[in-house]
């Protein structure tokens, strides 16, 4: 009867951790920081940081709707 009680508490145990362990967990890394922008004759740049890996990115926007915000360029700072 003992070994019993025991294999069910043990079971219990397990399954309740493994429930704990599978519960989702928030994401509280920082979003990325706005540093400054600038434009010069229709072209806009706006810089960003980002703490999580420590890059900054610049975006770069054209003169008209037709040309597409480009945000590929980034460099990882030491």
């Amino acid at each position: 009867m003992l070994k019993t009680a025991i294999a069910v508490l043990f079971a219990l145990a397990v399954g309740y951790a493994l429930h704990v362990f599978a519960q989702p967990r928030p994401d509280f890394r920082q979003g990325v920081i706005p540093m400054g922008n600038s434009s010069s004759e229709g072209v806009g740049f706006a810089w960003f940081y980002d703490p999580a890996d420590r890059t900054v990115h610049v975006c770069r926007t054209g003169r008209g709707a037709a040309e597409p915000l480009d945000c590929k360029a980034k460099t990882t700072l030491p």
